[in-house]
């Protein structure tokens, strides 16, 4: 049965806001739900292309019904990491998943890590034999364009959805305060698929007689009506006026929800933790915790070690050229600012025919006539940080964290970015959000170093365990592709 929205009409104090019919037949879905199917539909996508892969494949060969079971448990592994990897960056938010060029390119870079990362676990404890090349193959390839086409779907489904206002939601009274956010509050609401009954606006916080006929006009429409929940949005500055208010509601059997509003809503978006009997909020994250900090330089040991033990041929061939290759040391050194801005010296193979470290550096440019023949080459392959592993395992730097800077650059940086020095709350990284996420290279304008402190901060605020692997994975994928790299 199709019934009124109730649309903004005027914003009297009091008022109850009318207005034209919805004529659209609503989804059995909410919004808040969204997320959770897109998960869904990708891991039915891969288990079902994973099995299709192997039993197509092995289709003319005896036992070919085994497959299914082995396709089945690929698909599981593969599944969970990279909805994981997936969920770790966002991309299952509604919001994301109406970008379908950032989900292509998620899809493509997670899709790619998550297979060279198996790929590698299958050659290093060497069950080669187990596995099916010719089913994985096909795996990879059409689930890719099956997740690509789920993306697209999903892309269209979600932007009618949201049009139309087909989503299903809660019956609902909205109550808001006199401003332009409280309107703005239930446009948002009907836009996600709620129902709103009744808008009411509040008066002013002195006008006590008002404010009870509002109350009083309220519980009148909620009595006997098939209302759900009754939704207030004001600023908390009201606080101790809408306190009365809800107390007057709990007359009603029915959920009273709060939405705050204004400049000081930006608190309730923090972390919060109970503190005996307060709450305490939690403004500025701090270093990371003991056991997070063991972690953390567990998987900087271990990978660390790995990597330096298997690329030390390769590392020894690099030097030798270097030496070969234009006179000055073979490692470049150079003074960085580390954890809570301790000073360390970074390693890296030598590129240039010069060894800066002074009170000014001139950046790296593209064609840069201080390269050495050599150096080009290696700095396009990122060859030339792989010594930072050394750092790494000193303990002076970490695999993933903010890429630290010249010193001089440091204190150019800091005066030009706010919270520039925040960036040493941890320890700089051989890789970080900011590379995986395109700012590499030189930064020539203010514009661009503030984009990737941005990155670096949102990274420190936001740290996992799970988004220090994700950064692992993306970043060969962002090595390949080169950009700004020189």
């Amino acid at each position: 049965m199709n019934r009124p929205i109730r649309r903004d009409a005027s914003l009297l104090p009091g008022h109850v806001l009318v207005g034209q019919a919805y004529t659209g037949r609503r989804w059995p879905i909410r919004y808040d739900s969204i997320e959770w199917l897109a998960m869904f539909a990708d891991l039915a996508t891969i288990i079902l292309i994973s099995v299709i892969s192997g039993v197509s494949y092995h289709f003319n060969e005896p036992g070919a019904q085994g497959q299914i079971g082995k396709s089945f448990g690929s698909a599981i592994l593969v599944s969970v990491l990279f909805i994981s990897l997936m969920k770790t960056r966002g991309m299952y938010r509604p919001a994301e998943l109406l970008s379908l060029r950032n989900q292509i390119r998620a899809v493509f870079l997670i899709w790619t890590s998550v297979f060279l990362l198996l790929a590698g676990t299958v050659f290093a404890l060497k069950i080669g034999s187990e596995i099916s090349r010719g089913s994985s193959i096909l795996f990879a390839a059409f689930g890719i364009i099956s997740l690509i086409v789920n993306r697209s779907v999903l892309k269209d489904l979600l932007a009618k959805g949201l049009a139309e206002r087909r989503f299903s939601g809660r019956n609902v009274v909205l109550i808001t305060d006199h401003s332009q956010l409280g309107a703005g509050l239930f446009h948002t609401l009907t836009d996600l698929g709620f129902w709103v009954e009744r808008h009411f606006v509040l008066p002013s916080a002195n006008d006590s007689d008002r404010r009870n006929t509002v109350v009083s006009q309220v519980i009148e429409s909620i009595r006997g009506s098939d209302v759900e929940e009754v939704v207030l949005g004001a600023d908390p500055n009201r606080w101790p006026e809408l306190r009365g208010l809800v107390d007057e509601l709990k007359v009603q059997p029915l959920p009273v929800s709060f939405i705050p509003l204004g400049a000081v809503s930006e608190i309730f978006r923090r972390p919060c933790r109970e503190l005996g009997n307060a709450v305490r909020v939690e403004l500025h994250r701090g270093p990371l915790t003991t056991l997070e900090c063991a972690a953390k330089r567990s998987i900087d040991l271990l990978f660390a070690g790995m990597v330096l033990i298997s690329l030390l041929p390769l590392l020894v061939i690099v030097a030798i050229a270097v030496k070969i290759d234009s006179r000055g040391p073979i490692f470049f050194r150079q003074r960085r600012s580390g954890f809570n801005g301790k000073t360390f010296q970074i390693y890296k193979f030598r590129t240039m025919s010069c060894v800066e470290d002074g009170p000014s550096i001139i950046q790296a440019q593209f064609a840069d006539a201080r390269f050495t023949r050599l150096g080009v080459w290696l700095r396009r392959t990122s060859i030339d940080e792989l010594p930072q592993l050394l750092n790494v395992l000193g303990g002076s730097m970490s695999l993933v964290g903010p890429r630290p800077h010249a010193i001089a650059h440091d204190n150019t940086f800091d005066k030009m970015v706010r919270n520039y020095a925040s960036r040493h709350r941890v320890k700089p990284g051989l890789t970080g959000w900011a590379q995986v996420n395109g700012c590499r290279g030189p930064t020539p304008t203010q514009a661009s170093i503030e984009r990737r402190v941005e990155y670096d901060l949102w990274y420190i605020d936001n740290w996992t365990l799970i988004l220090d692997l994700a950064i692992l994975l993306r970043t060969p994928i962002e090595i390949l592709r080169g950009e700004n790299a020189y």
